[in-house]
């Protein structure tokens, strides 16, 4: 997967959905290179109500420089878009990678995701649950899964209603707000809750997963990734929970330079390229 030297790339934007009128625009970074590459749908963080396709660039051109194609999108967020509908645009997206994967010199079968923060909590529904119905609104008939082949999730809200009651007893106001912007209550916090959905096994599938985290992450509730980490692997599946010495929240889109930063990134280009195809 990685190369003796960075690859050259382009980058180009498309509207890759238009959910109920509103153009949702995907930036696009492919690695140009002769040989079909494995590809990933990028979903931002953001609280669940702000940031872009832009959000995790530092993140976005280095996969591409190591001959990974990126699908960088942006989605709908409150108030147009509350849960599940921002969830259904990001399945959407891989939907939409995998029909274009031909067209783009992608493999099918190595088509996976990154996911930082509230964009790692809603891709983690998504990959636990392709082919939900409550994640599929809005969307045009397309024969392809949303099913991944992997998820890398960069400190992901993977227990949104824990971290609710976190951010009231630390006056995150800021946080508290966003969640009370995206969900429509704490009943509908547990529904989305990826960690819920692997303690009862309510997921239908069950990919290869690397989670990146920092040790001095004061945004999410204590422990948070250690946990999931730990469900997931209690059911048999597949978890590699890698830990960055006192790094925070988004340490790696903060400050791109720093040795953590480059390991974090690093630790990604080598899971993407150990993940064997389908069936091997």
């Amino acid at each position: 997967m990685q190369t003796s030297a960075p690859l050259d790339f382009t980058v180009e934007e498309c509207v890759y959905h238009t959910p109920r009128g509103i153009p949702l625009i995907a930036r696009i970074y492919r690695p140009k290179t002769e040989h079909k590459t494995a590809a990933v749908v990028d979903a931002h963080g953001g609280r669940w109500c702000a940031e872009d396709r832009l959000t995790n660039q530092a993140i976005d051109r280095t996969l591409a420089a190591s001959g990974v194609l990126v699908m960088a999108i942006d989605f709908r967020v409150p108030p147009e878009g509350r849960y599940p509908l921002p969830v259904s645009d990001i399945n959407f997206a891989v939907r939409w990678l995998k029909h274009h994967a031909s067209e783009l010199n992608v493999d099918p079968n190595r088509i996976g995701a990154v996911g930082t923060s509230s964009g790692g909590h809603q891709l983690l529904l998504t990959a636990l649950r392709p082919d939900d119905p409550a994640f599929t609104v809005d969307q045009p008939p397309m024969q392809q899964s949303a099913s991944l082949a992997f998820l890398i999730a960069c400190w992901p809200v993977s227990d949104p209603a824990k971290r609710y009651h976190y951010a009231l007893s630390k006056d995150m106001h800021d946080h508290v707000a966003c969640h009370e912007a995206y969900w429509a209550n704490r009943d509908q916090m547990e529904a989305g809750s990826p960690i819920r959905l692997v303690r009862e096994r309510q997921a239908t599938h069950w990919p290869p997963l690397l989670l990146i985290q920092g040790t001095e992450d004061v945004i999410l509730s204590p422990g948070m990734s250690e946990d999931f980490a730990e469900a997931y692997a209690e059911q048999g599946a597949q978890v590699t929970l890698k830990l960055y010495d006192g790094q925070g929240h988004t340490f790696i889109t903060k400050d791109p330079t720093t040795v953590a930063s480059h390991q974090a990134i690093a630790d990604m280009i080598a899971f993407i390229g150990a993940q064997p195809l389908p069936g091997k």
